[in-house]
């Protein structure tokens, strides 16, 4: 069987894997589409939350991006899983025991405001779209390359299958799906980073290898690669050129951003006490550790065979999986010098003469984790199931945010706002009508992505570093945080961090360097600058204005209570 082949097999019994599991789970009521009806185990919810979290971002890109990145990657690593410390420590129980369908539901209560619900909304439908809009890039990638459709066609195809599974079965489904699609994405990640280890190190655990030694070259896997790094004029895979100050930046908006995903959050509100809350989101962390472990011994092998693989070689001599990349346009060679041989070079390397070489060959981070099967000779078996796995990622954290948005429409705009009157019916199906819609913006966000996918990933992280997570935490934890506060400091944070991010990205990006950034900032790291404003103007706004009603001070100290086991309802009601 060709590679086509097995694709064709592995995504199809996954599809079909996933499409059952919706049709046996779907919801039945709006609990059911909200929060699965209350009723999910701690290990089936931390799984479920694990397959939500790592996306096309952990799955796809993560590893590519440290492929390239080197020791600067490490930042995605430590924000993103330092994040769920925050998350299982400050924010799941307290909201779990709340009891609350959404974040905006939450803020609007805690902050008892309709203005304050209405900008949480919008603040929960902006991040939601701009990480929505990674997945769907991911998935138009891998369908671009082993369907050999373009990446457009790949999207669609992709939101056919989001929109079945997610408008049809709500969060009890999607749930149970995500179950499924983390025993999807997780061995197909684990199968290949094995196969490699063995090939390069004689070790199997990836873990292990990453720090063993090369079985061609004798020496260690990381100074081989270091040594491959500065002969074709790259800096030292080891090494760092990011200042201290923006890798700071950036792990803290990673970090906060997921403490402050509403898709992420609402995960929570599925298991049925408090304390599992904090239990699924422990079998979370141990869940995403396995593949975050993983990751970097990935990008060093893959960064390796890429450059054994292509760096000097004869055009017309490339493997077959190069040719099909570039159909893909996700790999591009220009032969400048006119030798038909491909120089992939860094930017510090010259010829005999010290005249500066440059680099022919454009490669896009995000193919390294599914095209290092192909460019290790790996069964073709193997390739297949890495699509599925990449598939599984992306759809998987696709649906839940779909999910965000259509309940924030139906429930939080409708429900507690333009129409209180709807009927549950009504309501169900204003719930799916908007998540049909939100496919459809996802759909054309895929398309048309504002970078690579865990870049617009990083982006969404800051959105909600700067936006959610003030409010919540002082929500919890300060009885004097007031609506006009929080209303102020929501507007306030996700607005610098919105303007920055798309004055480097879209108004002026030729600027995007060290050299313009406030501070030496990077765009991905300025949601901590945003979140630090969100937290003084809300603050200062809640001091000079009258304090929260005295049910409203009763609330956030029942909230924080620590024999809450029971039933959230208790306090919500």
């Amino acid at each position: 069987m060709t590679v086509t082949s097995w694709t064709f097999v592995m995504v199809g019994l996954s599809f079909a894997l996933y499409i059952g599991v919706a049709i046996w789970s779907r919801a039945r009521s709006t609990k059911e589409f909200y929060v699965a009806g209350g009723g999910v185990s701690p290990l089936a919810n931390g799984m479920a939350t694990a397959a939500d979290w790592m996306s096309a971002a952990s799955f796809i890109s993560m590893a590519g991006l440290i492929s390239f990145l080197g020791y600067d990657g490490s930042v995605y690593l430590m924000g993103w899983t330092g994040g769920y410390v925050l998350l299982a420590l400050l924010l799941a129980p307290y909201l779990r025991k709340y009891g609350a369908f959404t974040v905006p539901d939450f803020v609007g209560d805690r902050y008892y405001s309709q203005a304050a619900r209405m900008v949480a909304v919008i603040c929960a439908i902006f991040v939601s779209f701009t990480y929505v809009g990674g997945q769907m890039r991911g998935v138009g990638i891998v369908f671009g390359r082993f369907l050999e459709v373009d990446i457009a066609t790949g999207v669609y195809i992709g939101m056919g299958i989001v929109f079945f599974y997610a408008v049809l079965g709500g969060m009890k489904g999607i749930t149970y799906t995500q179950v499924a699609q983390y025993c999807v994405l997780i061995f197909a990640y684990m199968v290949p980073a094995i196969f490699l280890s063995i090939l390069i190190t004689g070790n199997p655990i990836p873990q292990l290898g990453f720090g063993g030694v090369d079985q061609v070259s004798g020496v260690g896997v990381l100074e081989r690669l270091n040594g491959l790094h500065q002969e074709l004029g790259f800096a030292a895979y080891t090494g760092g050129t990011k200042s201290t100050l923006d890798v700071f930046f950036i792990t803290a908006a990673l970090m906060v951003g997921t403490a402050g995903l509403p898709h992420v959050i609402i995960r929570f509100y599925t298991v049925p006490r408090v304390r599992d809350a904090r239990i699924s989101a422990g079998w979370a962390l141990v869940f995403i550790a396995i593949l975050y472990t993983t990751a970097p011994a990935v990008a060093a092998f893959a960064r390796t065979n890429l450059l054994n693989s292509v760096s000097d070689r004869p055009y017309a001599e490339v493997p077959e999986w190069f040719s099909k990349w570039e159909e893909t346009g996700l790999i591009a060679f220009d032969d400048v010098n006119g030798d038909g041989r491909i120089q992939y070079v860094g930017p510090s390397a010259v010829d005999a003469a010290g005249a500066p070489i440059r680099n022919e060959l454009t490669i896009d981070r995000d193919i390294m984790v599914l095209a290092n099967p192909e460019i290790a000779g790996l069964p073709d078996w193997v390739v297949g199931l890495v699509a599925a796995g990449g598939l599984a990622a992306a759809l998987s954290t696709a649906a839940g945010l779909l999910l965000v948005v259509s309940t924030a429409v139906s429930h939080d705009l409708l429900k507690r706002g333009i129409r209180p009157d709807i009927t549950e019916k009504g309501e169900l199906v204003a719930a799916r009508v908007s998540a049909g819609a939100a496919v459809v913006v996802a759909g054309y966000l895929g398309i048309h992505p504002p970078g690579f996918v865990a870049e617009v990933v990083a982006f969404a992280f800051g959105l909600a570093a700067s936006s959610f997570f003030p409010v919540i935490i002082l929500g919890i934890f300060s009885r004097r945080t007031t609506r006009e506060g929080a209303i102020l400091g929501m507007v306030s944070g996700i607005t610098l961090t919105a303007a920055y991010i798309v004055y480097f990205k879209f108004i002026d990006p030729a600027a995007n360097n060290a050299a313009h950034w406030w501070f030496g900032i990077s765009p991905e790291g300025i949601g901590t600058l945003g979140m630090a404003v969100n937290f003084l103007v809300t603050w200062s706004v809640s001091r000079v204005t009258p304090e929260p009603p005295p049910s409203v001070q009763v609330l956030v100290d029942l909230i924080r209570v620590p024999r809450g086991a029971g039933e959230a309802h208790e306090i919500s009601a």
